[in-house]
C-alpha cells in the first residue's frame, strides 16, 4: 500500500536478508531506480510482503558507440 500506484518503489535487488521475519515477509536490500531512466538513485533496505512484489524484466541495453579521432 505504502509504495501503490504512482508511488511505486523500483528496486534493483542487490541482496536478501536470511535473518527471521514474519512468515511471507522479507527484507531486501538494493538500489532505488530511476524507471525512466535506469538511473540508481539511493541504496535502500526495504521490509516487504513477498506476495505484493512485481519483477520487472531487465530493459535491454544500449551500446553506445564512440568514434576515435586521430591526430588530435
Amino acid at each position: 500500500m505504502q509504495f501503490g500506484g504512482d508511488r511505486a518503489l523500483w528496486l534493483r535487488v542487490s541482496a536478501i536478508s536470511d535473518r527471521p521475519t514474519y512468515d511471507g515477509w522479507v527484507w531486501l536490500t538494493g538500489y532505488a531506480i530511476n524507471p525512466a531512466t535506469g538511473e540508481a538513485l539511493a541504496r535502500r533496505e526495504v521490509f516487504a510482503q513477498i506476495a505484493g512484489l512485481q519483477i520487472i524484466p531487465n530493459p535491454p541495453t544500449t551500446v553506445r558507440r564512440t568514434t576515435r579521432r586521430r591526430g588530435v
